[in-house]
């Protein structure tokens, strides 16, 4: 191996090593496979655009088109955007691919799941650091600085970790990786010197004695210098990892782990964040030590039914349940009514009183309270979004927001009981609210709202419906309750879960929350927490494994109306859905409501200064992935042809040099002249292994040609003939040449023989990858570099011109 290719092997492995500290941020590490291939594409790409030579600039500018063809073939069309050709799936899904890539790092808590966004990003991030390394040391010939592109990897890795996914193990391959680059470069260094002077090796002393000379790189031994510089690296490498140890002040370093926080503000770790309900709660359900996040006490005499409401997420494009952004009031003494509830709705004599205090490991800007709450009283600085009947923590100065950590404050609520019956004989909703809440996306797979129809059939009524699709999910439907299960992505993530039948309350939620809305009801996903365990003090203690989501489906005159069709122990089924009774037909719709009444909503303001970590709520565990047709059924034929079309290109593009070649000797051989007949021989001999030689006369190099290329007797004749003609061309008086109407017949003749006296592999190469073929980088560079020379004396002209125009 040589040495330019051996550093690019190991400016490669430099960047993989390094990219390795970013593995802890994600649950799979499927796309290090992945970024692997496509980094060793990249660099062999450039390895061969040095082997011709190219211009440094047409060197990276190849690798870089090579690598965005890569990502774009690997991951266009994710994003599902119903565009109708390979052009929009290509360029318009890619671009948004790559920003829901960004939009789910500031989402998910760390380890995330690997969604297609940030798998793009994972890669394309690795394939750029790598174009740069390979750049400053391969192409540049500066390894030491190739070591910054590697130090921002390494750092952006470490930052997003908080420090917990800059392991010293991550560190010590990153160093690793480095120090191998700079040893290869070094060696490529002093092989191409040859012999240095140094140290002898060991038992050849007498040599060393003679001569003072040491076997130099091409001998097979390491030089003084080598040597020097391995032992140099490794203590360099081992101070590195021994000093941080050794000083307790650096141990937040590059090696030391940050002390235990988890940006909740306190630092103590275990917190729950409302940042993403699916990664919280799945986090919240299997954390090791369940530790109690809220302690309350309640007067409700049906406390197993309090359930402790975050938000509601109102927002539904396919995959993702969001909160929609809604503007925020200072807090009233009293709020506000629920939204759709009459006065026919059966409650208590008096409010409930609940006081709660937070953990100070719980840091959510989002206040817990039982629903529907009348009137809140806490400290600090609150806002009130009065359509969700959400408290949301107000501003309190650049990046810092009021939350609920250590927070005791009381909330007295209603206690609702509604029957079976007037949820049966609710009227159709308002217009508004069924258009906003039953909106579903276009590209939602269609057997959601197929398996709605069938699991309700028969039902008449709404109420009916809901009923029938709790009981699917809780009793008949044959799931199963498991926080084990990946947090599922891609377009068909409700349509999976409703095949494979296994997952948690968010599964659960999500998806019955779909199909009420595929039927004609309105319906959100709220988050929260189940009402908790009493303790033998009369206090009641909410845990972490207590986070919960659930469907709520809107009744008019009743409200929003919690149901349940999660199959989890603990959970509390209302009484309202267990009720079945003989099915009655619908009544008539209720007039519509007046026009001060307060429209429904669920979710909680999200203001434009809302920080980065709460502005999107309700992922899915990946990014919005919409289908390519309303029904789920694939890309539409025009799209399907534009993929072929850009297929067929793909494939073809190895043949592309074989397709020059043929196109370029047929020209040549058509124009019936003896210097294109004489250059086309050249390049066939070339294309075989046997290089050209400018500096031969015809005669000489026709003589090459035979024996080099192992040439029969009729081959040998034909080159001859040819370079005859060529000799005649060059030397005879004008109007001495004769006609040569065989020269095409014989520079094929020649073709044909230099071909068959090649080995098979040295044939197909002529053929597919001809040598010949560098003329045309050559022209290019050219080109390259006399538009590059003519930009920079235009410029250096108006540079001139400047001064004597301000003058004049």
């Amino acid at each position: 191996m040589s040495g330019r290719a051996r550093l690019t092997l190991f400016a490669a492995l430099a960047t993989l090593l390094t990219s390795w500290a970013l593995a802890p941020l994600v649950e799979s590490q499927v796309w290090l496979l992945q970024a692997a291939l496509l980094l060793g594409v990249q660099s062999a790409v450039g390895a061969g655009a040095r082997r011709v030579p190219l211009a440094r600039s047409l060197t990276v500018a190849a690798q870089l088109l090579v690598s965005l063809l890569l990502l774009v073939f690997l991951f266009g069309g994710k994003s599902g955007a119903v565009g109708s050709g390979a052009v929009d799936y290509l360029l318009s899904d890619f671009g948004a691919l790559f920003r829901q890539g960004v939009r789910d790092v500031g989402e998910f808590a760390t380890p995330a799941p690997l969604t297609d966004g940030i798998r793009l990003l994972l890669v394309s991030g690795v394939l750029l650091i790598g174009l740069l390394v390979d750049l400053l040391a391969v192409t540049v010939r500066t390894a030491a600085a190739a070591g910054l592109p590697l130090l921002a990897l390494y750092s952006v890795a470490a930052g997003l970790s908080g420090g917990g996914g800059a392991s010293w193990v991550s560190f010590l391959l990153a160093g690793g990786g480095y120090l191998m680059m700079l040893l290869a470069e070094g060696r490529d260094r002093l092989a191409q010197w040859g012999r240095v002077f140094g140290g002898a090796p060991r038992g050849r002393a007498d040599t060393a004695a003679a001569g003072g000379l040491a076997a130099g790189p091409g001998g097979g031994r390491a030089t003084a210098p080598v040597r020097t510089g391995r032992r140099l690296g490794a203590m360099a490498l081992g101070l590195a990892l021994a000093v941080p140890a050794l000083l307790p002040a650096l141990g937040g370093g590059l090696v030391g782990a940050s002390g235990g926080g988890d940006g909740g503000g306190s630092g103590t770790g275990g917190t729950i964040s409302a940042v993403n309900p699916l990664v919280s709660l799945q986090n919240s359900l299997n954390a090791p030590d369940n530790r109690v996040v809220l302690k309350y006490r309640t007067d409700s005499p049906q406390q197993g039914d309090q359930y402790l409401r975050i938000l509601a997420l109102d927002e539904f494009n396919g995959i993702k349940w969001e909160a929609s952004g809604r503007t925020l009031t200072d807090v009233p003494e009293r709020l506000p009514s629920p939204p759709g509830l009459g006065e026919e709705v059966r409650r208590s004599a008096q409010e409930v009183r609940t006081s709660l205090s937070a953990a100070e490991g719980y840091s959510q800007r989002y206040l817990p309270m039982p629903y529907p709450a009348s009137a809140v009283e806490i400290g600090g600085r609150w806002r009130f979004e009065p359509a969700g009947r959400t408290l949301v923590g107000d501003q309190l100065g650049k990046d810092r927001f009021q939350n609920v950590q250590g927070a005791q404050y009381t909330v007295r609520s209603l206690l609702l009981q509604p029957t079976a019956q007037q949820l049966r004989d609710a009227p159709s909703p308002h217009p508004a609210v069924r258009a906003e809440y039953t909106k579903l996306p276009d590209n939602l797979p269609g057997v959601v709202g197929e398996t709605a129809r069938e699991v309700t059939q028969g039902a008449r009524d709404d109420y009916a419906r809901a009923v029938k699709l709790q009981d699917y999910f809780a009793v008949s439907g044959g799931f199963r309750y498991n926080t084990k299960t990946a947090s599922g992505t891609g377009p068909q993530a409700v349509a999976r879960f409703l095949a494979e039948k296994e997952g948690f309350c968010v599964h659960f939620a999500f998806s019955m929350a779909a199909m009420s809305r595929s039927l004609g009801i309105p319906a959100r996903v709220a988050v929260g927490f189940t009402p908790g365990e009493k303790q033998s003090d009369g206090s009641v203690n909410v845990s972490m494994r207590d986070a919960h989501a659930w469907p709520e489906l809107y009744f008019e005159g009743v409200g929003w109306t919690r149901f349940e069709p999660t199959p989890r122990s603990g959970i509390s089924v209302p009484d309202y859905s267990r009720e079945q009774a003989p099915v009655v037909q619908p009544s008539a719709p209720a007039p519509l409501p007046s026009q001060g009444a307060t429209q429904p909503s669920a979710a909680p303001s999200l203001t434009d200064d809302c920080p980065p970590d709460m502005k999107r709520l309700g992922e899915c565990g990946g990014p919005a992935v919409p289908q390519s047709s309303p029904g789920g059924s694939g890309p539409s034929p025009l799209a399907v042809l534009g993929w072929g079309a850009a297929a067929v290109a793909v494939a073809g593009l190895p043949l592309l040099p074989l397709w020059w070649r043929t196109r370029l000797r047929a020209r040549r051989l058509g124009a019936a002249e003896v210097r294109a007949a004489w250059r086309e021989l050249g390049d066939t001999a070339w294309d075989v292994g046997v290089a050209p030689d400018e500096a031969l006369s015809p005669r000489r190099a026709a003589g090459r040609i035979v024996r080099l290329g192992r040439l029969g007797a009729e081959a040998a004749a034909a080159v001859h003939r040819v370079a005859g003609a060529v000799e005649r061309e060059l030397y005879a008086p004008p109007g001495a040449g004769s006609a040569y109407p065989a020269l095409a017949a014989d520079v094929l003749l020649a073709r044909t023989g230099l071909l068959a006296g090649t080995g098979r592999g040295n044939r197909l190469r002529a053929l597919l990858l001809p040598r010949s073929a560098a003329r045309v980088f050559w022209a290019v560079s050219a080109r390259w570099a006399a538009l590059a020379s003519a930009v920079s004396a235009r410029l250096a002209a108006v540079r001139l011109r400047l001064p004597l125009r301000g003058r004049g």
